[in-house]
């Protein structure tokens, strides 16, 4: 068993099914859809110092997958890199990649979670936040803004500015919400 990351230039984000589409096009030897960029040869120059191609290694050190986590070649042309390692060196590998990918600016697309990674940490999820999620987040920030409003109304002297404060960051917040929402 192993566990594969797909790496490219982000020409644009796409969310992960059409990363998912992108990745099983170049498995299957379509690499049109992806740009050739300097960043994939740095990244596969860069991740092949550290641990070299399988086919590169001496036959001594093969089941040594500290030295060589990869099951298999990497699949490497100047728009993509395709990577398979064993599922033992998963963890660390997926650590690696994206570290890597990140240095490098690029896209790392993990078939085993369909998610895909962009080099600022946000994933495809389309980038963003539901309408729905943002009508609930702002309904929470009422309620919250009204518990403080009371709560400084119920509370000894001294005490009920800082409430109000926090009662009006909370309206503050769901008017944001509201209005992100609306859109």
């Amino acid at each position: 068993m192993s566990c594969d990351l797909g790496v490219w230039y982000p020409q644009k984000r796409i969310g992960n099914k059409e990363a998912g589409e992108l990745y099983a096009r170049l498995c299957d030897g379509d690499s049109s859809s992806v740009a050739p960029h300097p960043a994939i040869d740095a990244f596969y120059a860069e991740l092949t110092a550290r641990h070299p191609e399988i086919d590169a290694i001496p036959k001594e050190r093969i089941d040594d997958h500290d030295y060589c986590p990869w099951s298999c070649k990497i699949d490497h042309s100047p728009g993509h890199v395709i990577i398979s390692c064993v599922w033992s060196k998963a963890t660390y590998v997926g650590q690696l990649v994206q570290d890597l990918a990140r240095k490098h600016g690029l896209a790392v697309y993990d078939p085993q979670a369909d998610v895909v990674i962009y080099p600022d940490g946000p994933t495809g999820r389309g980038g963003k936040t539901s309408s729905t999620a943002l009508w609930v987040l702002g309904s929470f920030a009422l309620i919250f803004a009204a518990i403080f409003a009371y709560s400084g109304r119920t509370s000894p002297s001294g005490t009920p500015l800082v409430l109000y404060v926090f009662a009006g960051l909370c309206v503050l917040m769901a008017v944001a919400c509201f209005r992100q929402a609306r859109r």
